[in-house]
């Protein structure tokens, strides 16, 4: 067997069409046909039904082409390392971004960092904190931003920056600040079950056995810090929000906002790789960059507060 192969596996799997694989790998028919039944009849093992209109993939072959994936992308990498180590970057970049994180983290550096290498392909996407992890592990991804510590097997964690809570109270104008523990929580909206944000906020407040005491009888579970934030204005409601996303609120909405008394409750907000990541300067870089970016408008928490777990 050889990487070719591998190559002309990955495009029928993905393709589902002999004349269309054969095309994307710049072959002849007959020869992805044949490369892939001697791969075939190597292994003893049958990756496609070829009976099927259009090509179907064997159970036994949804395992190998799982792990040629992970082939692939290793290969893949071994050009990208090499120019690293030249003092260049470039090649594909893979980063997905937790939905409670992405609105206000990738405006900040996300710009700047791929101005700076314009070489690089970059693509991003919001998913949640488990899909995230899945698709590192599976090594389909390249980066995550999420909120660590998740102490995942395979998965290595580096802090980026903590991130104090605050509460908004449409009810509520000051400065005052408030405890954690004496919340009130009958016109408190959340995030949608998914979201690791909402069980950072069931954390900090104990609410889990509190929330069926509530009078109210609508419980707005919200799928955003967007939608959330509309519906808390708009039916003069109370949230709990972390600190980057008030960067940029109207001064109205700023006058709503309440801090906590120390503990102050706050997240970490990290990168993650999968252990045996090695493009270790691209990832000292983009670290660089959204320290540096965060920095201007987060300080460094100065105290012992408490974090909160992102599950």
């Amino acid at each position: 067997m050889n990487i070719h192969q591998f190559k002309y596996i990955l495009a029928l799997a993905e393709t589902r069409h002999f004349e269309n694989a054969a095309e994307r790998c710049h072959i002849t028919q007959s020869t992805l046909s044949t490369m892939i039944s001697k791969f075939e009849d190597e292994l003893g093992i049958l990756v496609f039904d070829r009976r099927k209109k259009p090509v179907e993939i064997t159970a036994e072959g949804l395992k190998l082409i799982e792990q040629l994936k992970r082939i692939d992308k290793e290969i893949g990498q071994l050009e990208e390392i090499s120019q690293e180590i030249k003092g260049e970057l470039k090649g594909e970049l893979s980063i997905s971004v937790i939905p409670t994180v992405a609105p206000t983290l990738l405006p900040l550096f996300l710009s700047s960092f791929a101005e700076k290498f314009p070489r690089l392909q970059i693509q991003v996407k919001e998913q949640t904190t488990a899909e995230i992890v899945r698709q590192i592990k599976s090594r389909e991804l390249d980066i995550g931003l999420v909120s660590i510590p998740l102490n995942e097997k395979d998965i290595k964690e580096y802090p980026l920056y903590d991130e104090p809570f605050v509460f908004y109270d449409k009810q509520h104008i000051g400065s005052k600040k408030i405890d954690a523990k004496s919340l009130n929580l009958d016109n408190l909206c959340l995030l949608e079950d998914g979201h690791c944000l909402r069980s950072q906020v069931l954390e900090l407040c104990d609410i889990h056995h509190k929330l069926s005491d509530i009078e109210s009888n609508v419980l707005y579970n919200a799928g955003s810090i967007d939608s959330l934030m509309r519906y808390v204005k708009a039916n003069r409601a109370s949230t709990l929000l972390p600190l980057l996303s008030t960067h940029d609120m109207p001064k109205e909405d700023r006058s709503h906002l309440l801090n906590f008394n120390e503990p102050i409750p706050y997240r970490t907000v990290g990168i993650i790789v999968h252990q045996h990541f090695v493009r270790n300067k691209v990832l000292n870089l983009l670290s660089q960059e959204i320290q540096e970016k965060v920095g201007y408008i987060l300080p460094a928490l100065q105290l012992q507060g408490k974090q909160l777990n992102p599950v």
